[in-house]
């Protein structure tokens, strides 16, 4: 049984913080952290991976949630970067996270006679070739009358055909964490809220970092023979700790995203359109469509960048122009933003900055990664711990994530064949039993045995019905979530999911959690308080005309408080 993340796990692994001395620090909680706290941990190195939040807290819960090589990478050229990126999609689909990374089509839809299809087709054939035709279906020419059986939401003047590909997707939240759990599995200690305020040095070698519990305020040193920095769009931040100067840096730029009803575009099909920068997703997700994403310089608050009136417009403005009914602003249910990490480059329009990865090690034994995309965290993670390995020496094996199922994987199929049989014997709907099954994998006999202990347990949260009370307390016995907001936000999705952002929910989710985190009221309340404000400050910031306007709104919330 893989390791539970629960608060004993937390208090035990924090009381060993200043004992003795480990392989391999990893500073940052993200995916390509989380990867490389699995890639040395399976190397049979003692690790500790440190979060000054929660996992995926920043770039990795806010994607556009696609496992992809990239269609636009092959526009420029990049080949390498988009072969890659299909291996990795392909480990993930088959091997790695079939549990949690799903195929899914696209329709590209065609706007120009003959010479469009072409030029896109033989693209999309080459994205095949590179390593799609391997793990999901090739792609497909269709007719105008073809794309329309499959989009009956587009304009007839919005298309003279179409070409219709497969991609996959992947909660990226619920896939970060479970990786960390899975390092976890491999001997690694892994913490949340425990923040970096310093590097420990001998001389120009760092041998390890202060950091703060947040959860109790104590300091730890921990010693480490080396320390990665994964920590993406903090990564200057690291720079001014060190006193370095890096190789490379980093310069943000922000995608946002928006979530309308499923039922509100007839489509039966995701879809991919291009625009005067990039493209643009119609990704389906459960119920609903997520619709994204934008690509502009973000210089502000890393930790809340938000989504203004003028980003909403322009995804708005993008998709209605393919569409028979136009969406409006009341079609939205949620929206989120995130900040994608580039290396800086010659031009400063960041849709043309490279999302390569680098490795570097600016001070013996600290090394950096930064750069990249979510579908290549695990390349990532393995060259960054090949170049610390190459500093401890000794006999380290290579890497073998590449052969590692995520926790969960290991009998996920057989799970997924005898569907309408659990769904009889756990006394619970098949709908019910796939959504599980499509978020815990083999996992979810851990909430079937909740569930059994605790009938009440399978109702769905009032305010949320999409999911069980068994995947809210799950959060905290199994899955390291802390507070409120873990849950709400990155555990589950209710904050993007529901018209209200999860409002209705709270108050039943901190009631089902205080026992287990062990909350008076008082603190409970405090935790409702303080998600409530979350919610009316990122409304408010919604509604901002641009960046600098909505980052005020975001941080500074009117009090809404619900008590």
């Amino acid at each position: 049984m893989p390791v539970r993340l629960d608060p004993t796990y937390r208090e035990q692994a924090v009381g060993t913080l200043d004992t003795a001395e480990v392989d391999v620090l990893v500073i940052g909680g993200g995916v390509t952290g989380a990867g490389a706290a699995l890639d040395a941990a399976s190397r049979g190195l003692s690790v500790t991976l440190v979060e000054a939040r929660d996992f995926a807290a920043g770039t990795s819960s806010r994607s556009s949630k696609l496992i992809h090589g990239g269609l636009r990478y092959l526009e420029q050229l990049d080949f390498a970067l988009v072969r890659e990126a299909l291996k990795e999609r392909g480990l993930l689909l088959n091997t790695l996270a079939p549990h949690l990374v799903h195929p899914v089509p696209f329709l590209f839809p065609l706007q120009h006679r003959v010479w469009e299809r072409a030029y896109i087709g033989a693209g999309i054939a080459l994205y095949d070739t590179l390593g799609g035709a391997r793990t999901v279906p090739m792609h497909k020419h269709l007719t105008r009358s073809g794309a329309r059986e499959l989009a009956p939401a587009l304009r007839d003047d919005a298309m003279t055909g179409a070409i219709r590909y497969y991609d996959a997707q992947v909660d990226d939240a619920r896939h970060t964490m479970m990786i960390a759990r899975t390092a976890a599995d491999n001997g690694a200690t892994v913490l949340t809220r425990t923040r970096v305020i310093g590097l420990a040095r001998d001389g120009e070698k760092v041998v390890g970092a202060r950091v703060q519990d947040l959860e109790t305020g104590l300091t730890h040193t921990i010693r480490a023979r080396t320390v990665i920095s994964a920590t993406g769009v903090w990564t200057d931040d690291m720079i001014t700790m060190t006193g370095v100067d890096f190789p490379f840096h980093v310069q943000m730029s922000k995608g946002v995203h928006i979530l309308v009803p499923r039922d509100r575009l007839n489509l039966h099909t995701g879809m991919i359109m291009r625009t005067e920068k990039s493209v643009l997703f119609v990704i389906p997700w459960a119920e609903h469509w997520i619709i994204g994403t934008t690509d502009t310089e973000w210089a502000l608050d890393k930790n809340h960048p938000t989504a203004t009136a003028a980003d909403v417009r322009y995804i708005l403005d993008h998709v209605n122009s393919l569409l028979r009914e136009p969406l409006t602003r009341a079609d939205i249910v949620g929206t989120y933003a995130g900040l994608r990490p580039l290396m800086t480059g010659a031009t400063k329009e960041t849709a043309k900055l490279s999302r390569e990865h680098a490795v570097a090690e600016p001070a013996p034994g600290l090394f950096v990664i930064a750069g990249g995309k979510y579908t290549t965290y695990r390349v990532m993670a393995a060259d960054v711990v090949d170049a610390a390995v190459a500093r401890l020496g000794g006999q380290i094996p290579a890497s073998s994530t590449a052969q590692l199922p995520i926790v969960g994987a290991a009998g996920y199929f057989d799970l997924l064949a005898e569907v309408p049989a659990l769904a009889v014997s756990q006394r619970l709907p098949v709908d019910v039993v796939e959504h599980l099954l499509g978020r815990y994998g083999s996992l979810s006999t851990d909430l079937f045995d909740l569930i059994a202990a605790d009938p009440a347990l399978r109702q769905p949260i009032p305010g949320a019905s999409d999911y069980i009370a068994a995947e809210i307390v799950y959060a905290v016995t199994h899955e390291g979530a802390l507070h409120l907001d873990d849950i709400l936000t990155r555990r589950t999705r209710i904050s993007i999911e529901v018209p209200d952002r999860g409002l209705a929910a709270a108050p039943e989710v901190a009631r089902l959690i205080a026992p287990l985190l062990g909350w008076n009221e008082e603190t409970t309340n405090i935790e409702i308080n303080r998600y409530y404000d979350r919610v009316h400050a990122e409304l408010a910031a919604n509604e901002a005309v641009d960046d600098e306007a909505a980052n005020t709104a975001r941080l500074h919330p009117v009090r809404m408080s619900r008590i």
